[in-house]
């Protein structure tokens, strides 16, 4: 404290900048200065002062974890809830989703399995919803189930199955899309098995299908296999239901008839 209070005013600048740098403390490095004076013109004690300083390192932190976070999960960020039209969903449905971006469903490793036709925008809702989970500070992973079947067959092939099967539990939640979509292979069908087991009460997983389950043994290949599979997936599950027209149908016949309005006007 004495070798402190002997360090001429300069030097205490100096020295705050070197030691923040040290302690890898870049947002206090650089705003430290700046709230000292605006401390000094509003009176404020040491220790809103020091709140002040750690609050913006935390926030800052926080934004680029997130950052981090966004770009690891491989989520489409196009596809967020502000592009979304909640408004075509049937009210029950808007009160569920709002119920999901609680996160309290991670917290207690439900999944969530979200069947539609193509274009219902069930894909769009789903990376939505995991999106504002991802900006809550909750690692998400998202992929089409054709390319993470292959991923993990390679895996399996190459003998690190177990490696990237622990790789996969760091997140809280795992995006599988179009499930169903693309017909696999025994072998193929065999590992997504595993890994849906190794999710199960260890992790949140959230699917798209447009395969309702009676029709799930097109993917799994095998009675019992599929049978488990739906097991470990709704024992503990939150089931959404999009019977909606096709969004992209919808927009396509709205361009059209906005063409045939504009010709109009022009004869």
């Amino acid at each position: 404290m004495k070798a402190v209070k002997a360090l001429e005013a300069k030097d205490v600048k100096s020295r705050l900048v070197s030691c923040l740098k040290e302690l890898h403390l870049p947002t206090m490095r650089e705003a430290f200065a700046t709230a000292a004076e605006q401390a000094r013109q509003e009176s404020l004690s040491y220790e809103h002062y020091l709140l002040e300083l750690v609050n913006r390192e935390c926030e800052e932190r926080g934004q680029k974890r997130v950052e981090r976070l966004l770009k690891e999960s491989r989520l489409p960020l196009e596809k967020n809830l502000a592009t979304f039209n909640l408004k075509r969903l049937p009210a029950k449905v808007v009160q569920l989703v709002r119920t999901l971006l609680t996160g309290e469903f991670v917290d207690r490793r439900e999944n969530v399995l979200m069947f539609g036709s193509v274009g219902s925008g069930k894909t769009h809702l789903l990376c939505a919803v995991a999106q504002e989970l991802v900006r809550q500070g909750r690692p998400a992973y998202f992929s089409r189930c054709s390319l993470l079947v292959q991923e993990l067959l390679r895996a399996k092939q190459e003998l690190r199955l177990p490696r990237l099967l622990k790789r996969f539990a760091r997140y809280e939640t795992v995006v599988i899309d179009d499930v169903g979509y693309v017909q696999q292979n025994r072998e193929e069908m065999e590992v997504l098995f595993t890994f849906l087991a190794e999710r199960y009460e260890r992790g949140s997983v959230l699917l798209t299908s447009n395969l309702p389950f009676s029709k799930w043994e097109q993917i799994f290949r095998d009675p019992m296999t599929t049978a488990a599979a739906i097991d470990r997936l709704i024992h503990h599950s939150v089931i959404v239901e999009l019977n909606l027209p096709s969004y992209r149908a919808e927009q396509a016949k709205k361009s059209k008839e906005a063409r045939r309005s504009e010709a109009t006007k022009e004869e």
